[in-house]
């Protein structure tokens, strides 16, 4: 892998994480503000947030594979 193919999956990483955290700030505050009337919308924004971190553990997983070589 190229060093501008990897800097361009670093900002992939770098982007994914911060979704990532998006959906997991949306997931806390849903917790604490939401509940329990807003039970229902546990499971999307529980999936969202799974999806969001796979997509990120992804990303890095081949991000490190990269940079190991």
């Amino acid at each position: 892998m190229s060093e501008d193919e990897i800097r361009e999956l670093d900002r992939q990483v770098k982007k994914l994480k911060r979704l990532a955290a998006e959906q997991a700030a949306r997931l806390h505050d849903l917790v604490e503000d939401g509940l329990p009337a807003a039970w229902q919308e546990l499971p999307e924004a529980s999936q969202a947030t799974i999806s969001a971190c796979q997509a990120w553990a992804e990303a890095n997983a081949r991000l490190q594979a990269a940079v190991k070589g």
